[in-house]
């Protein structure tokens, strides 16, 4: 056993709350300590502590963190590698795998410049207070083994956005505040005002369906979105990304019938979804407003566009952003049902959002801020992209009550994802976040 460095047991000794942790923190007399973060069982490789410390030792790291592998039931393993920290790596959620290391003298000076009382959050705010004194560096090795058998709870994609977990959000979004202001990115609730009447529009709103190979889904979504009742004009721009199923005969026989639906199929062959988006917005049919149909979801009732525009206009906003009810293939409600994003609030809402890996949906644009911003052209966070964008400098708005199914089944961009795919997609918004940051920074 190597003295230099303890162990602590996170399920052992609950070291989310303020008063347990900082006691057993204080304890610690060795110059490195290892925080195993889950109640699972650890299988160490040959002489793998021995090189956390020596990396520790070498970078002056104040915490480091390395890959691993995964049991599976059949006993064989599998490569689990994480990501490198980034400024904007702010997620609650940061995969760091099951094992920290951690500069005992910066944990204890960490600890005790948290003022706050957190029964759920402490490691959270110990993590970021961390960053802000010293490297946290990932070690591109796998050091151990984990069995996700012997996992105590496994945690689910939608737990930030549970209602029984709301007093958990809290503290954590308390925690990212505090370091947000701590790093000159936090952004009062001073807002630019938006002008919604600085322009002509031949529609006051578009529906923006981006498709590519959606046969399935295409056709409901399009009698959702035709279906609306309005007391103002709207028409649907579908940009057909060069299917190559029965999706574009679907739209052109629909097209036919229906003079509101605008199929358009880009010259480009290289867009993602927010290369479509922008065919779209760019487009001079495009409506003062731009609002979000995914090709293989529904709009849930007949007064969702109304409700929405409605929303720009009491609120006076440049982005509104809605509810939704999770749905299965066959539309029924599945876990965790509603997701509304009530954790953004007026006051906190744009900084919280550099915490959370999603806005919400569905989304509607005043159409001219979007011009000027544009997505970005891909095809996973693109969305994010821009609202975070957009809350830079304007208020966007709420809808609390779903008016959107959001179907979950086989075709999802976001589904069955191999851990090296997750990875990549949630390297791109902490990407985001860490450009989001330094823009803030800059204001």
């Amino acid at each position: 056993m190597d003295k230099r460095v303890s162990h602590l047991q996170n399920g052992a000794y609950d070291l989310q709350k303020s008063d347990v942790a900082i006691r057993i923190i204080n304890e610690v007399t060795t110059e490195y300590v290892f925080i195993y973060l889950y109640s699972t069982s650890i299988e160490w490789g040959a002489y793998a502590q021995e090189r956390m410390v020596q990396v520790a030792q070498n970078t002056q790291a104040g915490i480091v963190y390395s890959d691993r592998y995964r049991k599976r039931e059949d006993g064989k393993t599998d490569a689990y590698p994480v990501l490198d920290y980034q400024e904007g790596s702010l997620r609650d959620d940061f995969d760091f795998g099951g094992v920290l290391l951690c500069k005992t003298s910066l944990l204890k000076q960490a600890a005790s410049q948290i003022k706050a009382n957190y029964l759920y959050a402490f490691l959270y705010a110990l993590r970021l207070e961390v960053s802000r004194k010293a490297k946290i560096v990932h070690i591109n090795e796998y050091l151990y083994t984990e069995d996700p058998t012997s996992f105590s709870e496994k945690p689910n994609a939608f737990d930030y956005v549970d209602p029984k977990n709301r007093s958990v959000q809290m503290e954590m979004e308390a925690a990212c505040t505090a370091h947000l202001k701590n790093i000159g990115a936090y952004l009062k609730p001073e807002f630019k005002e938006v002008n919604l009447y600085e322009a002509v529009f031949p529609v006051e709103a578009s529906v923006v369906i981006p498709v590519k190979n959606r046969e399935k889904t295409i056709e409901e979504a399009l009698l959702s979105a035709l279906m609306q009742q309005t007391n103002f004009s709207f028409n649907i721009l579908v940009v057909d990304n060069h299917s190559t199923d029965r999706t574009t005969a679907i739209l052109q026989k629909m097209a036919f019938k229906e003079k509101r639906l605008i199929h358009l199929i880009p010259s480009r062959k290289d867009l993602g979804i927010g290369g479509c988006w922008n065919e779209a917005v760019m487009h001079p049919q495009c409506g003062k407003f731009a609002i979000q149909l995914d090709s293989d979801d529904l709009y849930s009732n007949y007064q969702a566009l109304a409700t929405i525009v409605e929303a720009f206009y009491e609120q006076n906003v440049a982005m509104v952003i809605g509810s939704y009810r999770m749905v299965n293939f066959y539309l029924e409600e599945i876990p965790p049902g509603i997701i509304d994003h009530r954790e953004w609030t007026p006051e906190n809402g744009r900084n919280n959002a550099l915490r959370i890996n999603g806005l919400g949906a569905p989304r509607a644009f005043y159409t001219p801020l979007l011009r000027k911003i544009k997505l970005p052209n891909t095809s996973y966070g693109e969305d994010y992209a821009v609202g975070l964008a957009i809350s830079r400098d304007y208020q966007i708005g709420r809808i609390y009550e779903p008016a959107y199914l959001c179907r979950r089944w086989e075709h999802n961009s976001d589904a069955n994802l191999s851990i090296h795919r997750l990875n990549a997609y949630n390297h791109y918004k902490d990407s985001l976040r860490t450009q989001e940051i330094w823009a803030r920074q800059n204001r």
